[in-house]
């Protein structure tokens, strides 16, 4: 009879165990939950204000990064399914081009640089190319997303990159030369947005920080 009586005993301590085991789980459960769920959203919203905010007036010379400088001919509304749309209209020269983007969806445009941003791209452009050794439709993809990505600095390194301070058709593939040329291209025409000088003066300014002024002067 003594035996059994104790075995009676060590049951009831395990479950007495067992139950503060669990007493203390829950809670933190519970605080886990009321913890992590409040920040996340608070810190989304705040970002698309910031983007969507920006104001551009008539005349403004803005940078489509898919199309490169535009400027902003006019500011019109128009009512699509009851609701009042505002948008810019933006004429891109270079393209015989005109884009329509609505003003609360313009996170994609941005101003044209500042005199300092042209002044680092200069810099760039007076470095060392960069050329890796991986395969040439790969670094074309590559060249392509910075052209394509709107940043000045991304253009400045792909014109830096695949100038071979030759006209010498030989000296470069079709596609290569194609990319230099559109990235030439974008780069003049924000220079020329931001400095204000003819193109001819833009021209000579980039290729003299490329090292191209040889070309130039065997041209003439």
């Amino acid at each position: 009879m003594a035996r059994k009586k104790k075995t009676k005993k060590t049951k009831k301590a395990k479950t007495l165990k067992k139950g503060k085991v669990k007493g203390p789980n829950k809670i933190v459960e519970k605080k886990s939950l009321t913890q992590s769920p409040d920040d996340k959203p608070e810190i989304k919203k705040v970002k698309k204000q910031a983007t969507e905010k920006k104001v551009y007036n008539l005349k403004d010379f803005v940078v489509y990064p898919k199309h490169g400088v535009g400027k902003i001919t006019a500011i019109e509304k128009a009512t699509i399914g009851e609701i009042d749309i505002q948008f810019y209209k933006i004429l891109v020269e270079k393209e015989k081009l005109t884009l329509t983007v609505p003003i609360n969806q313009q996170s994609k445009l941005r101003p044209i640089a500042s005199i300092n941003q042209i002044n680092k791209c200069i810099s760039i452009l007076k470095t060392k190319p960069k050329i890796k050794r991986t395969m040439w439709s790969r670094r074309a993809q590559e060249y392509e997303q910075k052209i394509n990505s709107g940043k000045i600095y991304e253009l400045a390194e792909v014109v830096k990159d695949l100038n071979k301070n030759t006209d010498i058709i030989a000296d470069q593939s079709y596609s290569e030369r194609q990319l230099f040329e559109k990235a030439y291209d974008r780069l003049k025409s924000e220079f020329e947005a931001v400095l204000k000088i003819n193109p001819e003066d833009v021209q000579k300014k980039m290729d003299k920080a490329l090292g191209r002024t040889k070309i130039s002067e065997v041209a003439e």
